[in-house]
């Protein structure tokens, strides 16, 4: 990580979730930077260094961010990737996270406080 505040990409097709997200990170300090969907996700990863990923399990298609996940990790991917889902506890037996190299799983709908408490643990501000 650079000098400046960690860079969070969030990917989620609910605009409320993605502003929601915004919101609470911009206020804490970080930078953010959205996408609607897993393309539009995926050109952006391109375009930026995120120093950690939030994505959305189900988007425009059921298994959309999962496939995400497993295109930035065949893009060399080593930062963060927190899965965002609504699926609760049956989320095992829909998607392998072991395998998918995911930090976690948030659940919807999403707790303020978890997340920051979360994401203090995994990236440090600058002073």
């Amino acid at each position: 990580m650079t000098d400046q505040q960690p860079l969070i990409l969030c990917l989620d097709d609910d605009p409320d979730i993605l502003r929601f997200l915004q919101m609470v990170l911009e206020d804490e300090g970080y930078r953010f930077v959205g996408a609607g969907s897993a393309e539009e996700g995926l050109r952006v990863y391109k375009e930026v260094e995120p120093d950690l990923l939030i994505v959305d399990l189900m988007m425009e298609e059921v298994d959309a961010g999962t496939e995400f996940v497993k295109a930035i990790r065949l893009l060399g991917n080593d930062k963060p990737v927190f899965l965002l889902s609504s699926v609760g506890d049956g989320l095992s037996m829909t998607t392998d996270c072991s395998s998918l190299g995911l930090a976690g799983v948030f659940q919807k709908p999403l707790s303020k406080e978890r997340l920051l408490t979360v994401l203090r643990a995994k990236l440090v501000l600058p002073a």
